[in-house]
């Protein structure tokens, strides 16, 4: 069974609650007809239904809770929760309200911190910072969690390199350019959800233009303390670095290029130093 096939069959077992707000995206209502038919997650669908069923013309959203938050039974109580979570912020609880009527990404997180959805999947219409917002407000993040990052899984076909052709690439999408101890926290949250999705043992290479010292730079040098950081504050994670993407991912050239490193020609966890290289 493919890696695909493995995390749907996965999907479909857990049944779980996911909420999409983007619901005027024809993208969005394009994945969730196709989730629903591969009966891969319930899922409640934010918007006006008249609005949605026109736009999803031919497509099949029948199986979906579609909510309007005008008509939303819950909206007092969100409006009241929310109200209570960032009113040492200075928010009101008229704009409480106002948020979550006019916001609909602002709900979707509401529903994820009730309990009432298990996830939101949100970015196709909406900007990173747009979608991250509501969540740090008020989902916050994990505990000891020193940055937030983000990370693709890369899933290459027919491919020998990382594990049978599946990568986290990280930081690629959220961070500028962080600095060495932000990198290694990046390292180890990424190796941590290669490890959650794949059940396979993260291999992480910190890339840069020079391996081993081959170059001198001080973004050579930025990688060179963030691979020294994640080995003193992260004993337990696999890691080498610096080291330039061929010879992170190609046996070959990993054993040419830096035969004392472990994960040379073996990453599967590629950490880049900021997103242009990403």
């Amino acid at each position: 069974m493919s890696f695909l096939n493995t995390i749907k069959q996965k999907a479909k077992q857990a049944q779980k609650t996911i909420v999409l707000p983007e619901s005027y995206d024809i993208r969005t209502l394009q994945a969730a007809d196709k989730i629903l038919k591969e009966e891969l997650a319930k899922l409640i669908i934010i918007g006006d239904e008249d609005k949605i069923k026109s736009l999803a013309a031919g497509l099949d959203l029948s199986g979906a809770q579609i909510i309007n938050p005008n008509t939303f039974d819950k909206l007092d109580e969100y409006v009241d929760t929310l109200y209570e979570l960032r009113k040492s912020k200075g928010l009101t609880k008229e704009q409480a309200k106002e948020l979550l009527l006019t916001k609909d990404l602002f709900l979707g997180v509401m529903m994820v911190k009730t309990g009432f959805a298990d996830g939101m999947v949100a970015g196709a219409a909406n900007s990173t910072a747009d979608v991250l917002r509501p969540s740090l407000q008020i989902l916050k993040t994990a505990p000891n969690t020193k940055i937030v990052s983000s990370f693709f899984l890369m899933i290459v076909p027919d491919c020998e390199y990382g594990e049978n052709g599946i990568f986290v690439f990280g930081d690629c999408g959220l961070n500028q350019s962080p600095n060495a101890e932000e990198l290694a926290a990046i390292a180890n949250c990424s190796a941590k959800s290669f490890m959650q999705l794949t059940e396979k043992k993260a291999k992480v290479a910190m890339l840069s233009h020079s391996t081993m010292g081959s170059a001198k730079h001080p973004d050579v040098t930025k990688m060179q303390e963030a691979t020294r950081i994640a080995r003193e504050l992260y004993p337990e994670l696999q890691i080498d670095g610096e080291l330039q993407p061929d010879a992170a991912i190609v046996p070959e050239i990993g054993r040419f290029k830096a035969p004392d490193c472990k994960n040379a020609g073996e990453a599967n966890v590629l950490i880049f130093p900021n997103l242009d290289a990403g």
